[in-house]
């Protein structure tokens, strides 16, 4: 089954990512002044350990569903995506991207995951690396789950409205504790919370909804892009809470414990009201 998705997901991940690259997203400027863009990778299908190469070199090995992997560093221009069981040759790749396109000075986080379908889909985010006013934190939610949608407030005020597979949230905050609950989209059932959630200043806290509903596989990612201040406080960079080290690549994994779980529930308790 993981091994068919992968291979499902092989047009579709090609498809997106030359859209993405070439949507005019980003405006690369003269040669001579581009930066290389910091590039994550999502797993979030269920059930297939695979190895990622990137230009015919192994960069990500024994790349594990419901992690993340960065930021690799890589120069503007095109690239050769695989991902094979772990050990595998790239001849026998699960999964193959070609001439994905990746623009200049980017922060992008790039997501295998099912649709609301289930159907396999490669969806990339470009990530808000935008200065953030002092006191104030940025939370982004992804929906990237075989899941329908959800509101979420905060303080009793909805933040994210209506957010459904492959789409995203975002808002900036005023860091430290907030109250957020979740609600059925468009109405005031509440399915979750009230909770607790203390968010870093100057950060951005990334979650991500994976897995699918139906085959009770869902679960949460989340990564963090620390440095964000308005006063220089270095160059950001992807962090979270449980990592696995692994090459010579940081590895990211579930980070925000309540804000993970506050979305966790959330989706497991309107799956079972369908």
């Amino acid at each position: 089954m993981a091994q068919k998705n992968l291979r499902r997901a092989a047009t579709v991940g090609a498809v997106a990512l030359i859209a993405f690259g070439t949507a005019g997203a980003f405006t690369p400027g003269p040669a001579s002044a581009r930066a290389n863009s910091q590039v994550y990778v999502v797993h979030g299908i269920p059930g297939q350990p695979v190895d990622v190469y990137v230009n015919g070199e192994r960069s990500i090995p024994g790349f594990q569903p419901g992690k993340v992997a960065g930021p690799l560093s890589l120069p503007t221009g095109q690239y050769d995506i695989a991902l094979t069981k772990p050990g595998d040759a790239i001849g026998n790749a699960l999964l193959t991207v070609d001439d994905a396109e990746i623009p200049s000075d980017a922060s992008i986080s790039l997501v295998a995951h099912l649709n609301e379908g289930g159907d396999p889909a490669l969806t990339p985010f470009a990530n808000d690396t935008s200065r953030l006013a002092p006191g104030k934190t940025r939370l982004i939610v992804r929906h990237t789950a075989a899941a329908p949608a959800v509101d979420i407030r905060a303080g009793g005020k909805p933040v994210f409205e209506d957010v459904t597979n492959g789409k995203e949230g975002k808002a900036d905050l005023d860091a430290g504790s907030v109250s957020a609950d979740v609600v059925l989209a468009g109405t005031q059932t509440r399915v979750l919370g009230p909770a607790e959630l203390n968010l870093a200043e100057g950060a951005a806290t990334i979650v991500y909804a994976v897995g699918s509903a139906e085959d009770k596989t869902l679960d949460i990612v989340s990564q963090t892009i620390d440095g964000l201040h308005s006063a220089p406080g270095g160059v950001p960079g992807g962090s979270g809470g449980r990592a696995d080290r692994g090459a010579s690549l940081p590895w990211y994994g579930l980070g925000g414990a309540g804000i993970l779980l506050v979305l966790l529930g959330a989706f497991r308790l309107v799956a079972a009201r369908r």
